[in-house]
């Protein structure tokens, strides 16, 4: 078991939000004066997927990967029925559910308010956001609401497992019934980049590490984590130094693209929570479980938002909002699921 599970979240990370909120600030300021730079950066890319954010999405993910431990399947079996619950969510319930959210919202409760040419775009940013469960940050939500550990690496194997044979395929699937164009080479080649050579080389550097002693991973692990923060942010930078006009134009769409995020959230959270209590799942397990089926990989949705439609798309607005509001709510998932346990161990 890797140590660094069992660290508390750091201040850094419980103040994530408002690193994001200044990133935002700082790109949008940076795209109004420097446009030319922010241009000749979108223009370095292959078959639509951008050079530098392909390589700070991997400095984002690769310690992420680097905790999971693909031979914790074998504990698959012992949480059977909180995997069966997470695996539902996951992959039957959120894509699905977002695409719904994002139809009645996007398409028309909020449609009047949102730029009729990037509706399409919103809609598949959300359906990105939701189409891949998070395999980072649920490890420290899993740590907060004391779950166990060998089902968040069981769960987390399993859904990396997925994710590299279903994203592709599922996300083509909701965008086609969107009625928007899927470039597939483009959305296969996001998936090799940023979920297969990424989940194959963490996992070679993890049996190096692991190698050279117990704590060699736990090192390197320290000293890659500043870096996967400073190339989130980094990347948000650029993501709004190319929003930047279309945020002070109309400084109202993050907030409507949040409101289906939020209800997907915690409608998934609490559905799943539930489920695992009418399952007679342990506490330990139902916490974790909830918060999986809850969040999202937001690194690969902004990555392949990105490469499908560009910077300055609505897609990669989307994703970004999901970024924003991911820490604040999973937390507040977290309260939930602590300040609740009498009532899930009634009876």
């Amino acid at each position: 078991m890797v140590a660094k599970l069992q660290a508390k979240i750091s201040a850094f990370e419980k103040n994530l939000s408002w690193w994001v909120l200044a990133c935002i600030g700082v790109g949008i300021v940076l795209g109004q004066f420097f446009t030319g730079f922010f241009q000749a950066l979108a223009s370095l890319k292959v078959a639509e997927v951008n050079l530098p954010v392909a390589a700070l999405i991997w400095l984002m993910i690769i310690p992420m990967l680097l905790k999971i431990d693909l031979s914790a399947m074998k504990e698959v079996w012992a949480h059977k029925r909180g995997i069966g619950v997470t695996l539902f969510i996951n992959w039957l319930v959120k894509p699905f559910s977002m695409a719904l959210l994002a139809w009645i919202f996007i398409r028309h409760a909020f449609a009047d308010w949102l730029p009729p040419e990037q509706l399409d775009s919103y809609v598949a940013g959300l359906i990105l956001l939701a189409a891949a469960p998070c395999t980072a940050m649920v490890f420290v939500w899993s740590n907060l609401c004391n779950g166990d550990a060998k089902f968040t690496l069981s769960q987390v194997a399993i859904n990396d497992g997925i994710m590299v044979f279903a994203f592709a395929p599922l996300v083509a699937l909701l965008l086609g019934l969107s009625s928007i164009v899927v470039p597939w080479h483009t959305l296969l080649l996001s998936v090799a980049l940023f979920i297969v050579l990424p989940v194959l080389f963490s996992q070679w550097l993890r049996k190096a590490m692991l190698a050279k002693g117990p704590t060699a991973l736990d090192g390197l692990l320290s000293k890659l984590q500043p870096l996967s923060l400073g190339a989130l942010l980094l990347t948000l930078v650029l993501l709004f130094g190319f929003q930047g006009q279309q945020i002070l134009a109309q400084p109202t769409i993050i907030a409507l693209l949040a409101v289906p995020i939020f209800i997907q959230t915690y409608g998934n959270a609490m559905l799943a929570y539930w489920l695992n209590k009418q399952f007679k799942v342990a506490h330990c397990v139902a916490g974790p479980s909830a918060l999986i089926g809850a969040s999202n990989f937001f690194e690969l949705a902004v990555a392949t938002a990105i490469a499908l439609f560009g910077f300055n798309s609505g897609a990669a607005l989307a994703t970004v909002v999901g970024v924003l509001i991911e820490v604040p709510v999973m937390l507040s998932v977290v309260a939930i699921v602590n300040r609740s346990r009498s009532w899930y161990e009634a009876n």
